[in-house]
């Protein structure tokens, strides 16, 4: 089979598109037929030699994907050749980038009816992150109101549309050009990044942090006491929150299937839109990742390989 694989950690020029043996799977493993694989920060990450995980090298990249199961290993209950699925690989967040890929049964779901592999591929990561920083790790309530910041990208897009459907008051900011998009989205308030969150934002209950530095410090200013930020970037500061008498932490996401089968029902409900960016195939894997440093331009939304029919 074909592979986008790394020999040594990099700049986007060491993905190389080799021929491998196909995988087996192993005791808890489906095979999965791969039709498309999502592009996301982490895979740069990853090939960059940055991830928080230790990564032997060589490795295929990629984490997000659709597809059929083709086969499934000891312990794999749940699913059986022909089923259509999505989710992630692994907990290292490899392996996708492939005509085929192994996938733990506990990190996939079957794909949503009412919507492509594409479409499947650009959800996974993203959109249960954003359900775990608001209701896992904020603890968001009804009628709360949240500030989402970044909430034009990937995964804010779909915090300000959980948040909403939630019944939650929701807050978000983006650039000026992408304002219009997040009221289409359910955002209650639409705020321009470069204006002062403390004044065009009143005390809210979580902030979702997807942006980091100044603005995720200037951010304490606006969370009531007893508030939550959240944030899937970088580690807020602990003495900043104790000062204010609020609750600061980061969190990485952790994909399962009762996840993804969450995410799917609320897409098969018509509940979220998918945004896709760019559409690449495989062998196209190093310019993704020029999209993904901004080396190439690219529309807003998800990057994706396609890769099976």
């Amino acid at each position: 089979m074909k592979a986008s694989r790394v020999h040594r950690f990099g700049s986007p020029e060491v993905i190389a598109l080799e021929d491998i043996e196909r995988p087996e799977p192993g005791e808890g493993e489906v095979l999965v037929r791969v039709a498309a694989a999502g592009v996301g920060p982490w895979d740069g990450w990853i090939r960059a030699g940055k991830s928080v995980l230790p990564q032997p090298l060589p490795l295929t990249l990629g984490s997000d994907l659709s597809g059929t199961v083709e086969a499934t290993g000891p312990g794999a209950t749940g699913f059986a050749p022909g089923d259509e699925v999505f989710g992630v690989t692994n907990a290292r967040f490899t392996g996708a980038y492939a005509e085929y890929a192994l996938a733990s049964a506990g990190m996939i779901a079957r794909k949503p009816g009412r919507i492509g592999h594409v479409e499947a591929a650009s959800l996974p990561v993203v959109a249960v992150t954003a359900w775990q920083a608001l209701f896992e790790q904020a603890q968001l309530g009804r009628t709360q109101t949240v500030l989402v910041l970044g909430g034009a990208g990937n995964v804010g897009a779909y915090a300000v549309q959980i948040a909403h459907r939630a019944g939650a008051r929701v807050i978000a900011t983006a650039s000026a050009g992408d304002l219009a998009y997040l009221r289409s989205l359910g955002a209650d308030e639409a705020v321009d990044r470069r204006d002062r969150l403390e004044d065009r934002v009143e005390p809210v209950d979580a902030v979702i942090d997807l942006v980091g530095g100044e603005v995720q410090t200037r951010s304490f200013a606006v969370l009531k006491r007893g508030g939550r930020l959240v944030s899937a970037v970088s580690q807020p500061d602990q003495q900043e929150a104790a000062r204010r008498g609020v609750t600061a932490g980061f969190f990485l996401v952790q994909v399962t299937t009762a996840h993804l089968e969450r995410i799917a029902a609320m897409v098969d409900a018509g509940e979220l839109a998918m945004q896709i960016g760019s559409i690449l195939p495989l062998a196209a894997a190093q310019a993704a990742h020029e999209m993904l440093e901004g080396a190439r331009p690219h529309p807003r939304g998800k990057i994706i390989l396609q890769i099976g029919s």
